[in-house]
């Protein structure tokens, strides 16, 4: 693979940058005074910061860089992932003033691909115009939903209705009430083969019977800036046959073309996460004197500094490695550079994120850094998308049987 951006990436990245440099990053505290405001009144709107760069941001075309082919930008996964990586740096901002936030775009990605035309009219094109936002519900609070084959939702036909009855928790986004749609994943057939048990179907967020039983806290924090996390009960919800998702059987084959895509966006922003944390802790260092010299003098924090550096500049290659690889032979032949990164990024993060916290000493642990803020972001990540030890149990036995067949 060739390292250099070619022409169109370089243009992009050049707009994108600046548009973040002065549109997103000087309204960071408008961002954070809403949400403090939406706390106060319990409220779970989206920030009005947010429309406003969206409107901006799409007026200058820069819009749904994310999805390929003719509904969005058109870029392949290696030209996305240095702009993934440059909205990573506002991350509570930039990608949804781009439109290119989780977990909107996974959403589209299985519309695009599995949705009929019915669906796509009414639902993706507004996800794609930006005027409505959406929820992925999988995960669940009785079953260790890290085996989606768990999955206990039952999803059963009654005529030209499907019946839904169970519980959702952890659903990212649903508690915005911009959050039209929610793709459901559930059993219609106990009976058939494991992988062929699961289905998914759309449910209008207004449907009778879905109720919306609480938002979750992470760590403390609620997340009010793109839709917190729900806890759903669904109690005999009916909706069209129609609204099924390719065909039943098929949830669990869509549920994993959709995370792939969506593991390595969480990764490339990630990134550009972590080269803030890296210019924070430099930043502090040269500016904080302890025992008479700055911090930066220090050998331990020069360590710190060294290690971020190594690490981060690993992480990017294996991620750019894995972007490359998903355009060349598919999301499938990428499979276990995948895992990889799923398995290295939020680790490698979370530790640049624990240095720079350091680095800041107790201001690293409070609300005038974003730090603390960041550290619960991508300490999730360890469990989104499936946790560490389910993709290091898969990529183990992949590299077991590569050894076996020599």
């Amino acid at each position: 693979m060739h390292f250099a951006h070619d022409e169109k990436t370089t243009e992009l990245l050049e707009r994108v940058t600046a548009f973040i440099d002065t549109e997103v990053v000087p309204r960071e505290k408008v961002l954070h005074e809403q949400v403090a405001e939406n706390v106060r009144t319990d409220s779970w709107a989206r920030p009005a910061v947010v429309g406003e760069l969206q409107a901006l941001a799409k007026q200058q075309g820069l819009w749904n860089f994310f999805l390929p082919g003719e509904e969005g930008a058109g870029l392949t996964n290696l030209q996305y992932a240095p702009l993934a990586e440059a909205t990573g740096r506002s991350i509570q901002l930039a990608p949804a003033a781009f439109n290119c936030a989780a977990p909107d775009t996974g959403n589209m990605e299985v519309l695009a691909q599995f949705g009929t035309d019915e669906q796509k009219k009414q639902w993706l094109e507004p996800l794609l115009s930006g005027e409505i936002r959406s929820a992925f519900a999988m995960t669940e609070p009785d079953v260790a939903s890290s085996d989606a084959t768990n999955i206990a939702l039952r999803i059963e036909r009654d005529g030209d209705e499907y019946v839904i009855n169970g519980r959702k928790w952890w659903i990212t986004g649903a508690m915005n009430p911009d959050c039209r749609i929610l793709i459901v994943m559930g059993k219609t057939d106990p009976d058939a083969e494991r992988h062929r048990q699961q289905s998914m179907v759309l449910v209008p967020r207004d449907t009778p019977g879905l109720e919306f039983v609480r938002g979750m806290h992470v760590f403390g924090y609620q997340d009010r800036d793109h839709g917190g996390h729900a806890e759903l009960r669904f109690t005999d919800v009916r909706v069209p046959v129609s609204n099924v998702i390719g065909a039943e059987g098929e949830g669990f084959a869509i549920a994993q073309a959709r995370l792939g895509p969506g593991r390595i966006h969480h990764c490339m922003r990630s990134i550009g996460l972590a080269e803030r944390a890296v210019e924070l802790m430099c930043e502090r260092a040269s500016s904080r004197v302890a025992f008479g010299k700055p911090i930066a003098d220090q050998g331990v924090v020069r360590d710190w500094i060294a290690e971020s550096r190594v690490r981060l500049e690993q992480l990017r290659l294996l991620v750019l490695k894995t972007a490359w690889l998903m355009d060349t032979v598919g999301n499938k032949g990428a499979h276990t550079e995948i895992q990889a990164i799923k398995i290295a990024t939020p680790q490698t993060v979370e530790w640049i994120l624990d240095k720079a916290i350091q680095v800041h000493g107790a201001g690293g642990l409070g609300q005038d850094f974003w730090l603390a803020e960041a550290f619960a972001g991508i300490r999730t990540l360890r469990f989104a998308d499936g946790p560490d030890e389910v993709h290091k149990n898969s990529l183990a036995k992949a590299e077991l049987r590569r050894h076996a067949r020599r």
